[in-house]
């Protein structure tokens, strides 16, 4: 595996990751905080590598501290971009504080959002979905809060204990709106 970095005003660093098993997939690692100040920055150094032919991105977000109204706009141009070019953007490992953001500004039910780079990589790669009778009930933890939960079907639903917005898919996937 191989990986770069690109630093974005001292403020935004991006680990690029392009795994050999996987190439049509690109994980772009974030670390630091996007905003008006970066995000056009951000925006250009991304639409370089789209342009470079990789329409699968997966934003592992797990060290994004901050995002601001101008950062989702940027990432909102990717997925426009990508959609057209039969690609896709998925956004994994939000902090709470981030996905709070993209909830408030009502961009959380556009984005794929996984709750880890696994299942991302799934989200991207459409992999074939388990029979429900298989996956329901099932008993997971809310990554806002921790509590543990039960879902005897997909849907969508409020944590009893967050009030956090969270969705089950047919195959069973946890994700945040």
């Amino acid at each position: 595996m191989s990986q770069d970095v690109i630093v974005i005003k001292d403020s935004l660093r991006i680990y690029i990751e392009k795994d050999a098993s996987e190439s049509s997939i690109l994980v772009l690692n974030l670390k630091g905080f996007l905003d008006t100040y970066n995000s056009s920055d951000f925006q250009r150094e991304v639409n370089k590598i789209i342009d470079s032919g990789m329409i699968k991105l997966l934003f592992n977000c797990t060290e994004l501290n901050y995002v601001s109204s101008t950062g989702i706009g940027a990432f909102t141009a990717f997925l426009k971009t990508l959609k057209q070019k039969s690609g896709d953007v998925v956004l994994s490992c939000l902090q709470p504080k981030v996905f709070e953001v993209f909830q408030l500004l009502g961009f959380s039910k556009f984005f794929n959002i996984a709750l880890s780079v696994e299942e991302g990589r799934g989200m991207l790669l459409g992999q074939a979905k388990k029979e429900e009778s298989d996956i329901f009930p099932k008993i997971f933890k809310c990554p806002i809060c921790k509590k543990n939960l039960k879902a005897s079907k997909p849907g969508r639903f409020r944590c009893s204990e967050c009030k956090t917005i969270l969705k089950i898919d047919e195959a069973g996937h946890v994700s945040l709106g």
